[in-house]
């Protein structure tokens, strides 16, 4: 009995860890802080949220279709920009698994903050 609830748990808990626990390691930044010029700017958000910067230089994937649509991002360092906590976990991680570098990310609802450049160590991604 005990063998069949560990054999029932195991997978709840990888779905939790793999939505909630954060990234660590990289950095939040607001996209018009970037320094960088060849850092391709990602925004995972749906297609009715994404109004708040100008479309020349951003690539678009909202993340409900990234598992189709992640071939067209070219390599290279990523800065990504998501909605909230979750959707940026599962966009980072999916991007981490096919081998693309994240540079920073920022998130809409949660802004980074001047005194907070690194968010990294408040929350990780």
């Amino acid at each position: 009995m005990i063998y069949l609830i560990i054999l029932l748990l195991i997978p709840i808990l990888l779905l939790l860890y793999k939505r909630y626990y954060p990234l660590k390691g990289i950095p939040c930044i607001k996209k018009n802080k970037l320094k960088d010029s060849t850092i391709i700017v990602l925004d995972i958000r749906d297609y009715n949220e994404t109004s708040t910067y100008s479309k020349d230089d951003i690539l678009y994937i909202p993340f409900a279709y990234l598992k189709r649509f992640y071939m067209e991002t070219p390599r290279g360092k990523i800065h990504v920009i998501a909605g909230d906590k979750l959707e940026l976990n599962l966009g980072v991680r999916f991007l981490i698994k096919k081998g693309f570098t994240i540079n920073s990310y920022e998130l809409t609802k949660y802004p980074c903050t001047d005194h907070h450049k690194k968010r990294m160590l408040d929350y990780g991604v």
